[in-house]
């Protein structure tokens, strides 16, 4: 199954592409477990308009904490020294994948773009910091935008957040060459006493089969993530029955 635009017509008024993102984030971890080494495990976590529950969350407690039931008086925090404006990722989309030696313990991370991480400045920045808490953590990331309704391009954000100052480096605009369909891993490694990004950029197109990245894990084990393979299952899971072009 080649890629198909979940966003616009006629797919999009045929199917709900958050649907889809569900469903599509549910089996690229079901396939990861059944490869994944003893001691890991992969889950799904998909949240749709968090920021919601977010801005009704100071309606909902009066300022009021609770407390324990034998507690003199309701307490009621100070007001704060300082508001500042902040956004927190506004959409999750994602499988994490844990290692249980000694936890669980977050080892690496795939995370599939929405059209909300797009949508705006603060979002595209939240989403990027996540990705980049992730990075300076030594978590393994896989990060795959196929939103066709917006343009902004997330790895170019994280690649001018991580390396703010102008580089003469070849790969310092390698996705701006490319379409704004793309998939991408990373890899913090250490070479010769010294940290480093490794990337792996794929770019692509509707209609083009989607490739396979390497998911590197904390602690150095690597996994293939096979794009094509978990998309045509789920395509197929959801009914969605297009002939390849």
């Amino acid at each position: 199954m080649v890629l198909l635009d979940h966003f616009h017509p006629p797919l999009s008024m045929r199917r709900h592409w958050h649907a889809f993102h569900n469903a599509w984030a549910t089996y690229i971890s079901s396939d990861l477990n059944q490869r994944l080494p003893q001691g890991y495990f992969a889950e799904p976590n998909v949240q749709f308009s968090i920021e919601i529950d977010v801005a009704t969350f100071e309606e909902l407690g009066n300022g009021e904490v609770d407390l324990p039931l034998d507690a003199q008086s309701p307490w009621k925090p100070p007001s704060p020294s300082q508001t500042i404006s902040f956004q927190p990722t506004s959409e999750a989309v994602e499988i994490s994948i844990f290692n249980t030696e000694a936890g669980p313990i977050l080892a690496g991370a795939i995370e599939l773009v929405s059209p909300a991480n797009k949508d705006r400045l603060s979002h595209q920045k939240a989403f990027v910091t996540k990705c980049q808490t992730y990075l300076q953590q030594g978590v393994g990331l896989v990060a795959i935008d196929v939103v066709t309704t917006r343009n902004a391009n997330l790895h170019d954000a994280l690649i001018t957040q991580l390396r703010p100052s102008p580089q003469n480096s070849s790969d310092s605009t390698i996705s701006s060459r490319n379409s704004t369909l793309y998939a991408v891993a990373y890899r913090v490694v250490e070479r010769s006493e010294e940290s480093s990004l490794d990337i792996w950029y794929e770019s692509f197109n509707i209609g083009d089969s989607l490739p396979t990245l390497p998911l590197w894990l904390r602690g150095g084990f690597c996994l293939p993530v096979d794009l094509d393979a978990t998309y045509d299952r789920t395509c197929r899971e959801q009914r969605i029955l297009f002939d390849r072009v």
